[in-house]
C-alpha cells in the first residue's frame, strides 16, 4: 500500500502521535518477546525517518522483528540476503529486452519497497553495499540512467553478524553515517526465552512465529503522518547546543581517532525527537539526548588502536564522555 501523495499531509501531533506509537508497540510485541529497548530504538528510527543498522549474532529475531514490523504498519517488505556474490543490480533493478516491443523494460529491485531487511549487509563487497547508498540519501534508485523514486515510508533495516569477520566486507564509513542508529541485540533474558520457547512451540512443528496475531494499525500515509509531527517536536536551544557539544567532544576525546560528523548531531537531535514521542511528551529533555547517544554516535566513531588493544568499544568511550559533558540545567 502506497502513500497518495495527491493528499495533503496533516502531521499527527500530541497525544494521537504517542498513541499510534504506543499501537505498533504492542501490536509488534505480541510476536517479538522481550528486547523492548531493541524495538523502542527501531520505532525512534521509525518515526524519524532514519535507517538502521542492527548488530547481533544470528537466530536473535532479527528478521522476526521486520516482519512483524511491516506487519503491523501495513507495509511492502522485503529481504536482501547480501553474498560475496551479489550484484548491485540485484538490489536496484536492471532493464530487461522484450524482443516482441523491441524496447528495454525495467525490472525494479527489492528496494522498491517500504521496509527494506539488508540481511548480512557486510557479507557483499562495497560495489555491491553502494546500492543502496542513493536510496537511503534521497529516496531514489538510478537504473540505466533514469530516477525512480521510492514510495514513502522507506526504512532500511540492515544487519550484520559482529562475530564472524571471515569473508565479510567491512562497511565504509559514508555508508555508516547513513544510518540514524546503530543497534546492539543481545541474547534475551531468561524469562523472555522460556516464554518465546513456548510461543513457538506448543502445538506446532514449525519453528517460527505465527504473526497472524498481530494486527494491521497503521498505513503508510500514517506513518508520514506521524513522522512530520515527530518533526514538530519542541526542541529547546540548550538541548541543541548539548547535542552538539556531546558531538564536538567526540572529535577532541583522547582515544577516539576519529571523530562524528554534523551528521552526527543532526542524528542526535532529530532520534532524541521521536523518543520523546514514545513517552508521551511533545518536547525533548536532555535525558532524551543521553539516552539515545550511544545508539546514535557508536558506528560514527573510530576508536585508537591502544583502545582496541586494550577491549575498549565505542560504547565505554561514549559512556566516559557523556559523564564528562555538562547537561544544560533545568
Amino acid at each position: 500500500m502506497n502513500a497518495d501523495t495527491n493528499q495533503p499531509l496533516v502531521p499527527i501531533t500530541g497525544a494521537a502521535l504517542a498513541e499510534r506509537a504506543a499501537a505498533v508497540r504492542e501490536q509488534v510485541g505480541k510476536a517479538f518477546i522481550g528486547q523492548a529497548d531493541v524495538l523502542d530504538q527501531i520505532l525512534i528510527a521509525l518515526l524519524a525517518g532514519g535507517h538502521v543498522l542492527i548488530e547481533g549474532v544470528p537466530g536473535l529475531g532479527k528478521t522476526l522483528l521486520v516482519r512483524a514490523l511491516s506487519r503491523a504498519l501495513d507495509c511492502t517488505y522485503a529481504r536482501v540476503q547480501f553474498t560475496p556474490d551479489l550484484m548491485p543490480s540485484d538490489i536496484s533493478g536492471h532493464a530487461v529486452w522484450n524482443p516482441k516491443s523491441e524496447t528495454f523494460n525495467i525490472r525494479r529491485g527489492p528496494v522498491f519497497t517500504n521496509l527494506l531487511l539488508a540481511d548480512e549487509i557486510n557479507r557483499a563487497p562495497a560495489k555491491t553495499q553502494s546500492a543502496l547508498l542513493e536510496a537511503m540519501a534521497e529516496l531514489q534508485v538510478t537504473i540505466e540512467g533514469h530516477s525512480f523514486q521510492l514510495s514513502p515510508p522507506f526504512l532500511t533495516l540492515a544487519t550484520q553478524n559482529p562475530v564472524e569477520q571471515e569473508g565479510t566486507y567491512p562497511l565504509p564509513e559514508a555508508q555508516l553515517d547513513r544510518f540514524l542508529l546503530k543497534i546492539l541485540i543481545g541474547y534475551p533474558s531468561r524469562a523472555d526465552e522460556k516464554r518465546m520457547v513456548a510461543a513457538v512451540s506448543q502445538g506446532r512443528s514449525a519453528s517460527d512465529f505465527d504473526l497472524s496475531q498481530v494486527q494491521r494499525v497503521l498505513g503508510p500515509q500514517d506513518i508520514a503522518a506521524m513522522q512530520a509531527g515527530t518533526a514538530l517536536t519542541t526542541v529547546d536551544d540548550a538541548v541543541i547546543d548539548y547535542a552538539v557539544r556531546i558531538v564536538a567532544a567526540t572529535r577532541d576525546w583522547a582515544g577516539i581517532a576519529l571523530g562524528a560528523g554534523p551528521r552526527g548531531s543532526l542524528a542526535l537531535v532529530r532520534a532524541a525527537r521521536a523518543k520523546a514521542v514514545l513517552a508521551g511528551r511533545d518536547f525533548v529533555t536532555p535525558d532524551d539526548i543521553r539516552e539515545i547517544a550511544k545508539p546514535a554516535l557508536r558506528h560514527r566513531i573510530a576508536l585508537a588502536p591502544e583502545l582496541q588493544i586494550e577491549g575498549q568499544t565505542p560504547d565505554d568511550v561514549l559512556h566516559a564522555l557523556l559523564s564528562k559533558v555538562e547537561a544544560p540545567r533545568k
